[in-house]
């Protein structure tokens, strides 16, 4: 009867043993997948490229901040030939540039809308919101809000819209 007992304990715990050896890696594998998603968005580091002078520049970097980025902020008296050098093109110009994983990003873009770009591996050279529209991340004036767009540009000069925020 002792001897059944034990027979029956080992099956037991074996197959304990057996289940969580073979689980463990599917576990890890939905771990990391979480995990690697959330780094993505934790691991964004953009460069901006501003004028000294200019105080929406540093709200908009302050706005990524918050949205998760880690923001180095390097002030150039010449923006001018700053786009020119990263090809940014005339018409979508604004008052700040900047990089991130390889992309342009051209004025107030919303972290949002980079973060999309950066984590769907667009194929665009970059986005732009072009002017300084009242509403948009740095340029925030209380409740007042203008309409912007946010448009993709390739490296041949065509550009979509890519989203329309509306304003009041």
């Amino acid at each position: 009867m002792k001897r059944l007992s034990l027979i029956k304990t080992f099956k037991i715990a074996f197959a304990l043993i057996a289940a969580t050896v073979y689980s463990a890696p599917l576990l890890a594998e939905t771990s990391n997948i979480d995990n690697n998603a959330d780094e993505s968005i934790r691991s964004l580091s953009i460069t901006i490229y501003k004028s000294p002078s200019c105080g929406c520049c540093a709200d908009w970097a302050e706005h990524l901040e918050q949205q998760g980025f880690e923001v180095t902020s390097i002030n150039q008296s010449n923006m001018s030939l700053i786009k020119r050098q990263l090809g940014v093109p005339i018409e979508l110009q604004s008052c700040h540039t900047a990089t991130v994983h390889g992309y342009l990003v051209e004025g107030h873009v919303p972290a949002a809308d980079i973060k999309n770009m950066v984590n769907q591996s667009s194929s665009v050279r970059g986005l732009a919101v072009p002017g300084m529209p009242i509403g948009s991340p740095g340029m925030e004036m209380g409740d007042r809000k203008e309409a912007f767009k946010v448009i993709s540009f390739q490296e041949d000069g065509s550009t979509q819209v890519v989203i329309e925020y509306l304003g009041d």
